[in-house]
Parts: C-alpha cells; sequence; structure tokens
C-alpha cells in the first residue's frame, strides 16, 4: 500500500539549507510543507525572500513555537544552528512527533566529546537514541528512528569515499589525510566578513588549520566504527570561491595485498547498488559543478604506486547530499517512502 502524505515543518526556514529544504520538498509528491519558522521573517512569504520559489511555495514565515507548532507537522526539519536544536528537539519529541536536526547538536554519541567541541549539552540523554542519518550505512536504524541526526558537509563527503576501505581493512587508517575544499555557502547566510564577495573571489585559502574544526570529531568518530578501532585523522578545509560545492580529496597508505583491482571490487560491492552514490571510472574524475543542485556523491580513486597511497575524490552539492537533500533522503526512509522520492533530478550544468 502506497504511504499517505505526510505534513513537514521547516524550523529556521531562512537559511540556506531551510531554502534548499522549501525547493525539494516543492518537488515531492508525498510531503506537504505547512509550516515554516523565522522569527526574523515572521509574517513575510518565504518565496519573498527566496524568489526562486515563487509559484510553487505558498507557506509564509511564522513565528510560533511549543504546541502550536508540534501541532501543525507530522515531521519536523531543525534547521537551526546548534545549541538551538537542543533547546527544541525534546519538545517535538514529546509531542510525539518525528525530527531530522541538521544542526551538529545530536551527531557526536560521546557527550564530553560533544561538550569539548562545542558547549554543554542540555539533554545528553537523547544522544544514545538519535540515528547518525547518512543512509549508505545506516538505512535500516534510520527507518525505524524519532531522531535523525543529519551528517556535516564534510563528513558526508569523507565518510561515503572511505567507507569501503575502512570496512575492508584496505588501508593503514592512522594515515589517513584530507585535503577538503568548499563553497562559501557552507559558512551560512548570516553576514560575515570572511564570505563578503571581495574576500572570496578570485581567491583561494586553507581554514581551520591543525584539528581545529568541529567536522573533526564527527569525522573521526564513524570512521572509527567503519575500521573497528579508534583513529585520528589530518583534516584541512579550504574555502572555495563558489556558492555550493565540496570536493575533498583524501591520501592514505595501502594495506599489503590491495591493488587496483581488489580496491574497484570493494568500491562496487558497497555502493553499486546505492541511488545516489556514483562511481567513476576510466580517467573520469569527480567535480564539483556535476553534482551541483543534485544528491549525488561522485567518488573516484588513484593508486600512487611510488608511495603505496590511495587517493580518493569525492564530490557533493554541500547544500544538498551535503545538508537539506540528504534530509529528505532521511525523511523518505523514516516515513516509508521510496528513498529517492523528490530527489531524482539530475545535476544542474553549467
Amino acid at each position: 500500500m502506497k504511504p499517505a502524505m505526510i505534513d513537514v515543518g521547516i524550523i529556521g526556514a531562512s537559511g540556506y539549507t531551510g531554502a534548499e529544504l522549501a525547493r525539494i520538498l516543492s518537488n515531492h509528491p508525498q510531503a506537504r510543507l505547512r509550516v515554516a519558522t523565522s522569527r526574523q521573517h515572521a509574517g513575510r512569504p518565504l518565496a519573498d525572500i527566496f524568489p526562486q520559489l515563487r509559484g510553487r511555495v505558498e507557506v509564509v514565515c511564522e513565528e510560533v513555537a511549543g504546541e502550536e507548532l508540534f501541532a501543525r507537522a507530522d515531521l519536523f526539519f531543525a534547521a537551526v544552528p546548534h545549541k538551538t536544536a537542543m533547546e527544541l528537539v525534546p519538545g517535538i519529541l514529546a509531542a510525539g512527533k518525528k525530527v531530522i536536526d541538521l544542526s551538529a547538536d545530536f551527531r557526536l554519541r560521546d557527550v564530553a566529546v560533544y561538550e569539548e567541541w562545542y558547549q554543554p549539552h542540555s539533554c545528553p540523554e537523547l544522544l544514545a537514541e538519535a540515528v547518525y542519518g547518512l543512509p549508505e550505512l545506516y538505512r535500516r536504524q534510520i527507518a525505524g528512528a524519532r531522531l535523525v541526526a543529519n551528517p556535516g558537509c564534510y563528513p558526508t563527503s569523507v565518510i561515503l569515499a572511505l567507507a569501503p576501505l575502512l570496512g575492508a581493512e584496505a588501508v593503514l587508517a592512522d594515515t589517513i589525510i584530507i585535503d577538503a575544499k568548499s563553497g562559501t555557502s557552507g559558512a551560512g547566510r548570516a553576514a560575515q566578513t570572511a564570505t563578503l564577495f571581495c574576500e572570496v573571489h578570485d581567491g583561494f585559502r586553507p581554514y581551520k588549520v591543525g584539528r581545529s574544526h568541529r567536522h573533526t570529531p564527527e569525522i573521526e568518530q564513524e570512521l572509527a566504527v567503519l575500521a573497528g578501532r579508534s583513529l585520528q585523522v589530518s583534516f584541512t578545509p579550504h574555502l572555495l570561491p563558489l556558492s555550493r560545492g565540496i570536493l575533498s580529496t583524501i591520501y592514505a597508505t595501502l594495506a599489503p595485498g590491495f591493488d587496483r583491482e581488489t580496491i574497484s571490487a570493494l568500491y562496487r560491492q558497497q555502493y553499486q547498488q546505492e541511488p545516489f552514490v556514483r562511481l567513476l571510472t576510466g580517467g573520469n574524475l569527480p567535480a564539483t559543478q556535476y553534482v551541483r543542485g543534485s544528491n549525488f556523491c561522485d567518488i573516484a580513486f588513484a593508486i600512487d604506486s611510488a608511495t603505496g597511497r590511495i587517493i580518493v575524490m569525492s564530490a557533493i552539492d554541500n547544500i544538498v547530499k551535503g545538508a537539506s537533500g540528504q534530509a529528505v533522503q532521511n525523511m523518505n526512509l523514516l516515513c516509508g517512502f521510496a528513498e529517492t522520492t523528490g530527489l531524482d533530478g539530475l545535476p544542474l550544468f553549467p
């Protein structure tokens, strides 16, 4: 029997992830956007704030909270900053509704690690319940959850790229170096000097260097699950003069006994049935422009025989597969919809 329609809400609809959620949901045949909250833009149609939504999204932003808000939808996307999310989620769950949180508040399973990198956690009892929302690894757990922690954008690109290798012990886990680049939308929509046009145009720079980016513990947590032991990585993010997209280039030393043929077999075994992972062959390499606007993750690898290293490359759209598209993918699993519903559009090019 075909699953019924559901009513959904976006809490924090005036950021990039909120706008992208509204765009994707406008094409979803089984989800109706019933409420969108924004303190700053209360009373304004969401399509006035984001003109690309004109004619398709009629919802008006509201400053509504508590029971009045929770009564309006069956499932909520929390597209708000960390700390704000943890204040909202317990009330949503208490109202018997499901929530997909796009902040970092429920991604880390160890409260001490979370508090080291962020701030005190007000509802640590929910960390054990939250399911990490990477469908390619946790599909079954997501389907039975009521709280899904949507992964970060950098971690999505890295974990998908390395999962087949770590699961098969094909690389030495302590040799992983991650060189990742993101478009400026990854920094959010709030005005800040570092992402002004004149600061990023014609420029390219690293940031949060030396184990200081907050996605580091998230990456290490999930890679440790795959490797079956704790590990540490070298992770350096860079800011690209692009609006959206992530390209991660990852280096690791190959374990003895693995070559191009065996590595290719590992990737095919892991991903050949995955609707949103595309394995590139024949010398084709991932590029941000070929995933733009889509929920795809493109992956390729090369082996440097001189150094014994493998080089894995992955590309995603940081707002889609790295945020809102993956959130809708998780919603589909939570609600029993076909996983690709509303997400099967091809990338935009040029």
